[in-house]
Formats: C-alpha cells, sequence, structure tokens
C-alpha cells in the first residue's frame, strides 16, 4: 500500500522555520549583552537604545549560527540517525537545503544592517574609525556565525568551536557592549567577560559530550571527541570553576560591599549540574543538564550585575 506524506501548508513550513531558529538559545545569546551593560552601568553609562540594538544584533546573529548549524551538520552528516539531541529542520526534510541556504543570506544581511545601525547609533559620524573596527568586528562575527559547521572547512568540525564560543559569547560580546556604551575600556573588565566565555563554553561542551557518537562518526572533532568522555567531563568542572574564579577574582580587586558576591548564591546550581554531568554516562540523560547550564548562566549574570549595582 502506498504512503503519502502530508502536504506542507505555510503554517507547518512556519513552523519548521521557528523550530529551527531555536528560540531556547536566546537567552544565553543575550548573557553577554546583559553582562557588559550592568558593567556600563556601574560605570554610569547605561544607554538603553544602543544596548536594545546590541541584543536585536546578537539575536539575528544566533539565529544565524543555528540556521547554518543546521546547514552544515546535516551536509557533513553529523545530523543522523546517531545523533542524540532533537531533529533538525533539514535533516527532517522539513526545510530544504536550497531554502535554508537562503534564510542564511537573508539572515546574514539582516545582521549586518542591525550592526550598522548600531555602530551609527553608538558613534555617530563623528567615530569613522570605531565604526571601522566594530564593522570589522561585526564581519567577523558573521563569518563565525556561518562558518561553525557550514562552508567547505568548518572551524567547529576541526575542534575550535570551544575557543569560538568562548571569544565571541564572552570576550567580544560583554566587552564590545561595555565599550559601545561608555567608549571606554579597563583590562580588569576582561574577567567578568571570560567568566561569562567560560560558562557559555560550558554549555557547548554539554552539547558535545551528549553528541560525542555521532559527531566522531562524522569527522567532527570536536573537544569532548579529542578529550574522550571522562576528560570532557573533567573539562567540564574546569570550565565551571573557573568562570566562578574569574568573577571572584574581580569582586576581591573591586570590592564594595558583601552585596558584590550575590552571585555566589548560583554555585549550588553550578555544582549540580557538574555533578550530574560526570555521573550521567547516556547522552539523552544530559539534555536537561543543557537548559539547566544555559539557565545557571542566566542567572549568574543577573545576580553579578545586581551585585555590582546594589554594592555602589
Amino acid at each position: 500500500m502506498a504512503t503519502f506524506s502530508p502536504p506542507v501548508t505555510p503554517s507547518s513550513k512556519a513552523k519548521a522555520w521557528i523550530a529551527a531558529f531555536r528560540l531556547r538559545t536566546l537567552p544565553l545569546a543575550l548573557a553577554s549583552i546583559g553582562m557588559g551593560s550592568f558593567l556600563a552601568a556601574v560605570q554610569g553609562k547605561f544607554n538603553w537604545l544602543v544596548v536594545f540594538l546590541c541584543a536585536f544584533t546578537t539575536v539575528l546573529l544566533q539565529i544565524l549560527s543555528n540556521l547554518a548549524n543546521d546547514y552544515g551538520d546535516s551536509r557533513h552528516g553529523a545530523d543522523s540517525q546517531h545523533r542524540e539531541g532533537p531533529l533538525r529542520a533539514v535533516q527532517a526534510g522539513a526545510i530544504t537545503a536550497a531554502e535554508m541556504k537562503k534564510g542564511i543570506y537573508l539572515t546574514a544581511f539582516l545582521s549586518l544592517l542591525s550592526g550598522i545601525l548600531l555602530l551609527y547609533t553608538a558613534f555617530g559620524s563623528s567615530g569613522l574609525y570605531l565604526f571601522l573596527l566594530f564593522l570589522s568586528l561585526g564581519l567577523l562575527c558573521i563569518w563565525a556565525a556561518v562558518s561553525y559547521t557550514a562552508g567547505g572547512n568548518p572551524y567547529g568540525y576541526a575542534g575550535f568551536g570551544d575557543l569560538a564560543v568562548f571569544i565571541f559569547f564572552g570576550l567580544i560580546g560583554v566587552l564590545g557592549t561595555f565599550f559601545l556604551q561608555t567608549q571606554a575600556f579597563s583590562p580588569a573588565m576582561l574577567l567578568p567577560a571570560a567568566s561569562l566565555g567560560f560558562f557559555s563554553t560550558g554549555v557547548l561542551n554539554i552539547n558535545n559530550i551528549r553528541d560525542i557518537r555521532s559527531d566522531e562518526l562524522a569527522g567532527k572533532r570536536s573537544v569532548p571527541v579529542r578529550l574522550g568522555p571522562l576528560r570532557a567531563r573533567i573539562y567540564h568542572w574546569i570550565l565551571l570553576g573557573s568562570g566562578l574564579l574569574c568573577a571572584v577574582v574581580y569582586v576581591l580587586q573591586h570590592y564594595r560591599s558583601p552585596w558584590q558576591f550575590l552571585f555566589l548564591l548560583t554555585l549550588p546550581l553550578f555544582f549540580r549540574n557538574g555533578s550530574r554531568v560526570y555521573q550521567l554516562q547516556q547522552p539523552a540523560q544530559l539534555d536537561p543538564y543543557l537548559k539547566q547550564m544555559a539557565l545557571s548562566t542566566m542567572l549568574f549574570v543577573l545576580l553579578f550585575g545586581l551585585g555590582q549595582l546594589i554594592g555602589l
């Protein structure tokens, strides 16, 4: 007996695109904007319009990365029947590879437009050199979002995804947001930026531990594939400890009030995350802790920022 696939309706296609955007990843992407904005507020330089445009551009870049990841992993074979994570749009046939490629181009173009508007708002017409410098960084962000798993030689398949997350979610995201509001830089800001970079890398590490089997079969040499399951879990503890240590050192260097240690309320959450990631051996069991790590990071940013403001 012949079988028929249900027709693709505009409604089902729209749902497929929304699913491909992977909206649950957006809060973590916005964490760097939050951290940089809190640090700017402590300096008395908070700018609502700049923050909004930073957040909007970051959301577009994260969606761009998610679409490129969907397209790239399907093309390179990481999205296969061996993958433990949710089914992707191209893998499931809900969106064709050609449609996804057009979506990537459109999102990249919108990210560029949003970024240009952000830079003009922050620097005006007089800061030409700063405009060009940050435009170059913006183009680098677009390249990094697409080239992680898409393209002929994706750097995520060579094991550089962790470094990219640390740089873009941590250093560039936090320091860039801070500078766009204050037009100033202090080496001390590297510590909270690095703290967020370590935690964001921790989110990626859980994802890659979960997908270690399918990634290895597809030739994706992620850090967990290179380290092996046990050392990848030890590496996760190192990421969590490094993130907390950077935050503690920053507060000790700028101590004014006990309120500045408010972020330590997240310590039990990170300890539970590290413990469960270390103990659980079935890849599918790690999914809840992927979400828990992202939410813990968001709460860390909120408590860290509030603590610095209350402690003024």
